[in-house]
C-alpha cells in the first residue's frame, strides 16, 4: 500500500508528506527579530510558555543547550508563571497561531510582573499584542502545522536568545549548518522510495494498527515526546513516551505482568551521545523485559552531533507517523477534533 501513489495521494490529499521533505529548509529560516530593542536589565532566569507543537523547540533548546545556558530555563504548558518571574525573566511566549490562550494568559501574567517579555507566533493575537507594545518579536510563516514548523520556532527562539545577550551566534548558525545534510539524510524516506528501501515505511508498517510507545535517554526526550506528537497528530493514533533513567523506577514494573500479546509497538530512540550508565540501562532494560513486552525495534538516531540526532530524529518523526496514518486510513494534516475542542471551550 505505501508504494501505491494512488493510494498515497488519496490518503495524503493535502500533502503532508512534501511538508515533511521540506522541513529541512526550514533550518536555514532568517529569524529577524522585529522591535528589538530593550532596556539591558539583568536578565536572571528564562521562561518559554507555549503548547503542544510550539513548545518542542524550548524542550530541544533546553536539552541540547542545557549544559551551557548560564542561568535557569523553564518551559510553561499551562495558564500561569512560576511564582519567581519578575522583572529580571524573560518571558518568551510561543504559539503557531498567535491565539493559544494558555500562552496569552501568561504573556499578561508576565507584562503585570514587569517581565522581560518577547513573541513568537505566526500572527494572531500575541502579535497584536506585540505590535500595540513594541514587544521583541519573531513571525514565521504560517504555512505549516505547529508539529510541522517546529524548526521555524527554533530559529526564532535562538534569535531571540542571542538578541538578549545569553547566547552568541555559534548556536544559531550550527542549526543553518545542518540543513544541507538533514537534506540528503531525508531522500530515502520519500515516498518514491520503496518499502524495502525506505526506513519510514518501514517504522510505520512495524507500528500499524498498534498503541507505539517511544523510549529515550534524558538527553534525547525532545525526540521522543516529537515522536508522540506525530503519532497523535498525524496518524490519529494514541501513543506514548517515557525516559530513562525516570522509567527504571516504576514503569519498568508495568511491564511485568499481562501476556506479552499486549497491543504496542514498543521503539527505543538510541543517542550515542546519552550518559554512558542510561546506554547500559536501555540494553539491560531491554533483556530483562524479553518475553513479558512485544521485542523493542531499537532506532539509532544518525548523525554526529546531539543537534543533528535530534533534528534527524523529528523529521523521521514526521514521515514514519504520516506513513502510519495513510494505513489507518485517515488524513494527517487536520486535527479537527482539536479545532472543535477550542471552539466549543471559547464560547
Amino acid at each position: 500500500m505505501l508504494d501505491d501513489e494512488n493510494v498515497l495521494r488519496q490518503r495524503d490529499s493535502k500533502g503532508a508528506l512534501g511538508v515533511a521533505a521540506a522541513e529541512p529548509d526550514q533550518l536555514g529560516y532568517d529569524a529577524q527579530v522585529v522591535d528589538s530593542e530593550h532596556d539591558g536589565r539583568e536578565l536572571r532566569s528564562v521562561v518559554v510558555t507555549g503548547m503542544g507543537g510550539s513548545a518542542l523547540a524550548a524542550e530541544l533548546v533546553k536539552s541540547w543547550l542545557g549544559s551551557e545556558l548560564a542561568l535557569p530555563f523553564e518551559i510553561i504548558r499551562t495558564y500561569t508563571l512560576p511564582a519567581y518571574v519578575d522583572e529580571h525573566t524573560l518571558v518568551i511566549a510561543s504559539s503557531h497561531s498567535g491565539n493559544t490562550e494558555e500562552t496569552i494568559a501568561c504573556l499578561e501574567e508576565a507584562s503585570q510582573r514587569g517581565a522581560q517579555t518577547a513573541v513568537i507566533a505566526t500572527g494572531g493575537v500575541l502579535c497584536e499584542i506585540a505590535r500595540e507594545r513594541q514587544i521583541a518579536r519573531v513571525a514565521f510563516p504560517g504555512d505549516t502545522q505547529p508539529r510541522m514548523a517546529m524548526f521555524y520556532n527554533l530559529r526564532a527562539l535562538l534569535a531571540l536568545l542571542v538578541h538578549f545577550g545569553l547566547m552568541d551566534t555559534v548556536r544559531y548558525d550550527e542549526v543553518a549548518s545542518v540543513k544541507d545534510w538533514l537534506v540528503d539524510q531525508t531522500q530515502s524516506w520519500l515516498p518514491t522510495v520503496t518499502t524495502d528501501a525506505n526506513y519510514a515505511k518501514q517504522i510505520a508498517l512495524m507500528a500499524a494498527g498498534k498503541t507505539p510507545v517511544f523510549y529515550s535517554g534524558h538527553l534525547s526526550f525532545p525526540v521522543a515526546y516529537k515522536w508522540k506528537i506525530s503519532w497523535n497528530e498525524n496518524a490519529k493514533n494514541v501513543a506514548f513516551c517515557n525516559q530513562l533513567p525516570e522509567f527504571n523506577h516504576n514503569e519498568f514494573m508495568g511491564w511485568a505482568s499481562h501476556p506479552i500479546e499486549k497491543p504496542f509497538a514498543v521503539f527505543d530512540l538510541v543517542s550515542s551521545y546519552e550518559h554512558p550508565r542510561i546506554l547500559k540501562r536501555i540494553e539491560l532494560t531491554d533483556r530483562l523485559l524479553s518475553g513479558k513486552r512485544p521485542k523493542a525495534q531499537r532506532i539509532e538516531l544518525a548523525g554526529d552531533s546531539i543537534l543533528r540526532q535530534m533534528l534527524w530524529g523529528c523529521v523521521l518523526a514526521d514521515f514514519a507517523s504520516i506513513y502510519t496514518a495513510i494505513l489507518n486510513g485517515v488524513d494527517p494534516t487536520p486535527v479537527d477534533l482539536i479545532e472543535k475542542f477550542k471552539k466549543e471551550l471559547g464560547s
